[in-house]
């Protein structure tokens, strides 16, 4: 994830590919070649997995062309595994891969099985340009891109306050400051190692993914 602090303002400048924000690009692929699911898996969405004693009765579900839910009649072929499984962090395309966008991975299929998951993968990225020259930028504005480890526990609210404190407080002249910064984003999200694990502020469980940060100064910009 990217954002953007300028004036202690929070511009995102990205967002994330999962298998719920890509819902339905998924399903309208499945739904258009249904032979990629091998006759193990349904494009279409329930609350929760179906149960065979649940055929013939009624059940919420949805499909590529809804955002909300419908009712249903359950059918032999809804007791398939769900294309989508899981929510959050958890949620895999067909329960076995939790990113939706990526190069790579040409040979993976579903465990024990010959469905290829490739095909449900972008190599497409989302690109977007900010102007460096349409703003006057200070010695404080910056990019900061980071990898989950971070975003998992920190919202962008909380990152923008930590380096907008931090900053400040370094020398202007220090050529590392913002490498600092970076840093002390990496140990606000992993935490402190206490009884109950590694643990942030307000007791929250720190993260337990790599964290990767950059803090990029937006002022040479100025100079362009």
């Amino acid at each position: 994830r990217a954002i953007i602090i300028r004036n202690g303002e929070v511009i995102p400048m990205s967002s994330e590919f999962t298998p719920e924000t890509e819902r339905q690009r998924l399903q309208y692929l499945a739904y258009m070649q249904p032979h990629l699911l091998g006759n193990e898996f349904t494009h279409l969405e329930f609350p929760r997995r179906v149960q065979r004693k649940e055929v013939g009765k009624r059940m919420l579900y949805r499909d590529f062309n809804m955002t909300g839910w419908a009712y249903k009649t359950i059918e032999e072929d809804d007791l398939k595994f769900p294309l989508i499984y899981g929510e959050g962090k958890k949620a895999r395309v067909m329960a076995t891969i939790g990113v939706t966008r990526g190069l790579g991975d040409h040979d993976l299929k579903v465990h024990d099985s010959n469905i290829y998951i490739k095909p449900f993968l972008s190599s497409s990225p989302e690109v977007r340009v900010y102007d460096l020259l349409q703003y006057e930028h200070g010695p404080d504005d910056v990019l900061i891109l980071a990898t989950d480890g971070l975003w998992d526990v920190l919202l962008n609210e909380e990152v923008a306050e930590a380096v907008t404190n931090f900053l400040p407080n370094c020398d202007p002249d220090d050529p590392h400051r913002y490498t600092l910064a970076a840093q002390d984003l990496v140990m606000r999200a992993r935490g402190v190692l206490k009884d109950r694990g590694w643990r942030i502020s307000n007791d929250r469980l720190g993260s337990g993914d790599d964290i990767s940060v950059y803090v990029i100064p937006l002022i040479h910009g100025n100079k362009q």
